[in-house]
């Protein structure tokens, strides 16, 4: 079973390799046939161990006990024409599969080997080799490393893209028994087996926890595994049951939540959690599919939206009238505390304990900057769309929506939107491929401009009465400003033109 990465679409291959597309409601809309590496041994000569929708959401992936992978185009539409675009033939059975980035598979085989399939140069090449069945692959929370588990017990990791954590590659760990039920969560790694014990270990493969139900009469093998997108919660599937653990930030261990029992539903066979990480299916033996709602808690908010907790770092916030989602995450694992709604109910404001996430519903752009707390006592104005404007305890701090870091800081005790200005490549220019500026008071007689990529100042303009208005045009190149005496200057490098507001035709007052 997969979730495709828009979580709009939901694949299941039954026993008779058939393959069928729900949407997230869980209404079947399509389905198309999976085909055999060679006709001459017949539709029923092979089975599919292995499926993955695409970053895109527009293909699917199938490995096949024939030595084979096929990658199905399916389109974003239901119904489009189903096409094999690329295929992947393999020198043993193919025993599990993952599609982590774009053009780039990831799969096992039953002779150890771990290879990478590219969709774009259509060639696979061998990872890394080991002597022993791949008996499971998982990847981590932003798909740029691997883990896989074998058949003699040991667990070997892989990346694309450590991220600056330095942790170490190769074998990991030697699991007492084949890891078939295996997940790569934020803070640890958690394994199980036909042992009947799940096993959380830590980075560099030291044993954090034991959960042991060998002695439970009640308790089966563990069959598969699926840690939620966020990392803060796995999911170990058995015989009648589902176990679910959840990490503890505070106490930085796993926490054992109560059992999912449910009479006849015999071995979980795979799990498959919906991207956005508000439902987890399970299927069985028998060939059924569970839905189940994963929610920590859900309100509404004015009547407008509605805000599902689905893990401690991640939170859905749904539109109720249009339908649209966003979906709002701590990168890092914080915990999200109280989400907010402001600026005409179009940005999102929600902090951690040492971050501080913002959204623009309109356009689905996210940050999380690094923000110690201040006990609430921010002020946040949106009335630039690009950039959302901070201030604390005498000092500015710009966000741009959709990236992580913060645009810039300076120190100013005027607060008023209106005597600050800021130009994010609003018009392109020949030449520059970023503009991004600033205008704002040092004093009430003083204007300071920046620029933001640089940090560096642009020039002060000294004023002989106080400004009460500012504002820079669209390239940054001019500036615009209006004193208490009703007189607007426009500034152009070293050139300043004065004349007064009655000059112009403009009504004597203060509103600009």
């Amino acid at each position: 079973m997969a979730w495709s990465q828009n979580n709009a679409k939901f694949a299941v291959c039954t026993v008779d390799r058939v393959v069928l597309l729900y949407d997230e409601h869980g209404e079947r809309r399509d389905k198309f046939s999976t085909k055999p590496a060679d006709m001459k041994y017949g539709r029923k000569s092979y089975m599919v161990k292995g499926m993955a929708f695409s970053p895109d959401s527009t293909k699917i992936a199938i490995g096949q006990t024939d030595n084979i992978i096929y990658v199905y185009k399916i389109g974003e539409d239901w119904g489009d024409k189903k096409v094999i675009c690329n295929k992947f033939i393999q020198t043993s059975a193919v025993t599990c599969l993952q599609w982590p980035a774009e053009h780039i598979i990831v799969f096992g085989l039953a002779e150890g080997k771990v290879r990478l399939a590219n969709t774009k140069t259509n060639k696979s090449s061998t990872i890394y080799g080991t002597d022993s069945y791949v008996v499971s692959l998982t990847t981590n929370c932003s798909g740029k490393g691997i883990l896989s588990g074998h058949a003699d017990g040991t667990i070997v990791r892989y990346f694309f893209d450590d991220e600056g954590s330095g942790e170490s590659q190769g074998k990991l760990v030697n699991h007492p028994c084949p890891p078939y039920a295996l997940a790569w969560a934020t803070n640890s790694i958690v394994a199980a087996g036909c042992d009947r014990r799940i096993v959380a270990y830590g980075k560099e493969g030291h044993v954090l926890q034991t959960f042991d139900y060998s002695r439970d009469p009640q308790e089966r093998e563990f069959t598969t595994a699926a840690a939620s997108p966020g990392g803060q919660s796995v999911v170990l599937g058995s015989y009648d049951r589902l176990r679910v653990l959840n990490w503890s930030p505070r106490r930085s261990i796993w926490e054992e939540a109560k059992p999912k029992e449910i009479a006849n539903l015999y071995t979980v066979t795979a799990l498959a959690w919906k991207r956005d990480g508000s439902r987890l299916c399970a299927g069985t033996l028998c060939g059924g599919v569970e839905q189940f709602d994963c929610c920590l808690r859900r309100s509404i908010y004015k009547n407008k939206f509605e805000l599902t907790y689905v893990g401690p770092s991640q939170v859905i916030v749904k539109n109720l009238s249009s339908g649209t989602r966003v979906v709002l995450k701590s990168h890092y694992g914080y915990e999200v505390e109280e989400v907010k709604i402001l600026g005409k109910e179009r940005y999102l404001v929600a902090h951690t304990s040492d971050t501080l996430l913002l959204g623009d519903l309109n356009t689905n752009r996210l940050s999380e900057v690094a923000w110690q707390g201040s006990g609430g006592n921010e002020k946040y104005f949106f009335e630039n769309e690009n950039v959302c404007m901070i201030f604390n305890a005498g000092e500015l701090t710009l966000v741009e929506y959709g990236s992580n870091d913060t645009l810039g800081s300076v120190r100013t005790e005027f607060m008023n939107p209106h005597l600050i200005s800021v130009r994010i490549n609003e018009r392109r220019q020949r030449g520059i491929e970023d503009n991004k500026k600033l205008a704002y008071l040092i004093d009430i007689k003083t204007i300071a401009i920046v620029d933001l990529i640089g940090g560096y100042n642009i020039g002060t303009i000294s004023h002989e009465s106080r400004v009460d208005w500012l504002e820079l045009n669209e390239t940054g190149h001019k500036l615009l400003f209006r004193d208490r005496k009703l007189r607007v200057r426009r500034f152009t490098k070293a050139l300043t033109i004065e004349w007064s507001i009655e000059d112009v035709g403009l009504p004597a007052t203060r509103d600009c």
